[in-house]
Order: C-alpha cells, then sequence, then structure tokens
C-alpha cells in the first residue's frame, strides 16, 4: 500500500471560490463545490484495481485504501470504509430524499453518499463520485 498521512492533522483548505474555480476542472467544480453528481459509469476509476490510494482531488488529503474498495454495481467507485479522520458526514435533503452525504474532512470537498447496504465488514457502502477522487497507485 501506498505510504499516506491520513493520521496527521491537516489545517483545513481555506480558498475563495475564485481559487476553487482556477484550480478545478469545470465538472470537478461543479461535483466538490456545487454538490454535484457524475453521470453513473463515466468514471474510469470504476474499473481501476491496482494498489494505492484515492485522494481528493481538490486539496489531495488520502481518503481511500484500495483494500477497501469493491464493485457495487451502482456505477460509480465504491468502498466499505474511508481512511480515519478522512471524511465527514452531512444529511442532504435535497431531491425529495434525505441522503447521508460524504465530504472530505479537509477541503469540505463533496465526494458523494454513504449507504448502508455495503459489504461486511462495515455494512457501508461510499458512493463516490470518481471525479473528485485522484487515484494514487503504490509504488
Amino acid at each position: 500500500m501506498a505510504e499516506h498521512d491520513a493520521g496527521t492533522i491537516r489545517p483545513p483548505e481555506t480558498r475563495s471560490d475564485a481559487e476553487w474555480r482556477q484550480s478545478l476542472t469545470p465538472e470537478q467544480y461543479r461535483v466538490l463545490r456545487e454538490h454535484g453528481t457524475e453521470r453513473p459509469g463515466s468514471s474510469c476509476l470504476n474499473a481501476e484495481k491496482r494498489a494505492g490510494i484515492y485522494n481528493c482531488v481538490g486539496c489531495g488529503a488520502p481518503l481511500f485504501e484500495t483494500a477497501t474498495k469493491y464493485e457495487s454495481g451502482s456505477g460509480w467507485p465504491s468502498f466499505f470504509e474511508p481512511l480515519e479522520g478522512a471524511v465527514e458526514t452531512t444529511v442532504d435533503r435535497s431531491h425529495g430524499m434525505t441522503r447521508t452525504e460524504v465530504h472530505c474532512a479537509r477541503c469540505q470537498g463533496h465526494l458523494g453518499h454513504v449507504f448502508n447496504d455495503g459489504p461486511a465488514p462495515t455494512g457501508l457502502r461510499y458512493c463516490m463520485n470518481g471525479v473528485s477522487l485522484h487515484f494514487e497507485p503504490a509504488n
């Protein structure tokens, strides 16, 4: 597995809206900063099988290890557990439903949602937008 610093205390990411728009592609900005969702099946990360770490595309914070990724059949990269302290959740009542939104603990970028229909050992499915993630292969 790639080395990462998920246990290291990192300062929160603070950028202006203009700085976010400059550092992200329009699609990354729409998903990360405006809580959008990419089309299912559109991420090349769905097929990614190499060992490594999935980082936040906005701030680079490590979020998930390959060992926790699985094929959920949902059309989005799915994981059963994030790295410790890497993500936070909030209640999302948009689109006429109540879901649990997942965002990066460092920059607050929208990553996706978590559901209670995942595999053991957690029973959770972190259904992430691939556009929110940057894959870093293990050395």
